[in-house]
């Protein structure tokens, strides 16, 4: 399998912090959203910032690929973990063997992604504690459950493992939660999904409530504006008060993931300044400088 540089990706230092990396991922799924952008490949390039953050953004993913990196890898070089890789070096599990999880070839999973999914659901498997007896055959793994199907509920379908099945998922459904797939786990035992949320390129998740930031230009945000912001349930009319500042958060209240009671969606206020390209336009950018020169305020 070929080795993929997801810092590169980000366009972010190995060293950058995880509020650093939240805000590059931010910027480049908005930039290649299919739904957004234009160019061509887009959606790959979707795909590969996506795939990027979920493994940096989790710090027993980042850590087993930092271990990964540190051998020296190249973007698109074909690469195979040393065989002692994950024996104590991430998370301490002496169980892990990178040939269980992929084949002697190193092709099992398919992509270089499938190596997370490979190898912390077999730890999830292999390392959770037993919440009491199991009959013998069930199977657990970890599944990544986008954001509006939290939201909405109802059937998706589901890559785990390299199968595709059809998941109910509960409206409103927490991390951690298991949903239970009878017949569907090894020898026909039960197959235990463990819901993780699922990187989302316009919303964040804190509890039930959703952080949303929302680009305005300098006068809605002096003079104050209505303004459309989307939601998981469709978009609605904002009022941005006059005189905001950046970094203001306005709530959108019922707004955020379902529950007793359901979550708001919180707003922050990011001022940007369109770019100048016209005459008329920069000169308004000069008349602006000077009549604010001076005001530090």
């Amino acid at each position: 399998m070929q080795f993929k540089d997801y810092y590169q990706v980000l366009g972010v230092e190995p060293t950058a912090g995880d509020a650093e990396i939240k805000t590059a991922y931010r910027r480049m799924a908005r930039k290649y959203h299919p739904d957004v952008s234009k160019e061509a490949g887009a959606e790959d390039k979707f795909k590969g910032v996506n795939e990027a953050y979920e493994a940096l953004r989790d710090p027993q993913k980042r850590k087993a690929y930092d271990q990964l990196r540190s051998q020296g890898y190249r973007p698109g070089e074909e690469f195979r973990p040393p065989p002692d890789f994950g024996r104590g070096g991430v998370g301490g599990n002496p169980g892990f063997d990178f040939e269980e999880v992929f084949g002697s070839d190193g092709s099992a999973g398919g992509g270089f992604s499938d190596f997370f999914e490979g190898l912390f659901g077999r730890r999830a498997q292999a390392g959770a504690a037993p919440r009491g007896p199991r009959p013998a055959g069930d199977t657990r793994a970890k599944v990544s459950v986008p954001l509006q199907a939290i939201h909405d509920g109802g059937n998706v379908r589901l890559d785990i493992n390299g199968k595709h099945l059809d998941v109910r998922i509960p409206k409103g459904v927490r991390p951690g939660q298991v949903i239970r797939l009878g017949g569907q786990g090894s020898g026909g035992g039960n197959l235990l999904l463990e819901v993780e949320y699922a990187a989302h390129p316009q919303f964040e998740v804190d509890g039930r409530n959703i952080i949303y930031v929302l680009p305005v230009a300098p006068w809605q945000a002096a003079l104050g504006a209505t303004v459309s912001v989307p939601t998981l349930g469709g978009s609605v009319e904002l009022k941005v008060p006059a005189d905001s500042e950046a970094g203001r958060k306005l709530r959108l209240r019922g707004r955020g993931l379902p529950g007793t009671p359901a979550g708001d969606q919180i707003v922050e206020l990011e001022i940007t300044a369109p770019r100048a390209v016209t005459e008329r336009q920069r000169t308004v950018y000069r008349m602006l400088a000077s009549a604010f020169e001076g005001n530090d305020e």
